[in-house]
């Protein structure tokens, strides 16, 4: 790895690009009709999906066990949130004054805003991985430096 060559790169272009979908899709959802929105919300599962099959093919045919347990606490977590999104998220905001309609609405909106929340911490996840990784980069070169001085 080589600082110079931008290692990152690709994959900053990559959140940008969801970050850019992201903002896109709610603003005009917010604005459209239940068509447009049932639309949109399909386009968004299929590549939800995509990127579940892409994962669980990381998970059996990657040759590094470090890629493969990466992949699989992904396929993990998106399990986990759509068992409590489709099983106890409602259940869990009922309250004696609504109905199951409105307690539907609500977790939705509660998970909704909990997934942008995550987004935030995961962003910030990566960047303290990212300077790690760039700070042991920079340790190890500086250091190969130093050899190479000492053996001259």
């Amino acid at each position: 790895m080589n600082i110079g060559e931008g290692i990152f790169a690709y994959k900053l272009y990559e959140l940008e690009e969801q970050y850019g979908k992201l903002q896109c899709r709610i603003r005009a959802c917010e604005q459209g009709d239940r068509k447009k929105i049932k639309k949109e919300l399909r386009k968004a599962w299929n590549e939800y999906e995509e990127s579940s099959q892409l994962l669980q093919e990381k998970v059996r045919a990657c040759r590094s066990p470090a890629v493969s347990r990466l992949s699989q606490a992904q396929l993990d977590y998106r399990k986990q949130t759509e068992d409590l999104m489709k099983k106890q998220i409602a259940n869990d905001v009922h309250s004696d004054g609504s109905n199951p309609d409105e307690d539907k609405a609500e977790a939705g909106l509660l998970f909704a805003e909990y997934a942008m929340d995550f987004a935030t911490l995961s962003m910030q996840q990566a960047l303290i991985a990212a300077m790690s990784a760039l700070e042991i980069e920079s340790e190890k070169d500086e250091s190969t430096q130093d050899g190479r001085k000492e053996n001259a």
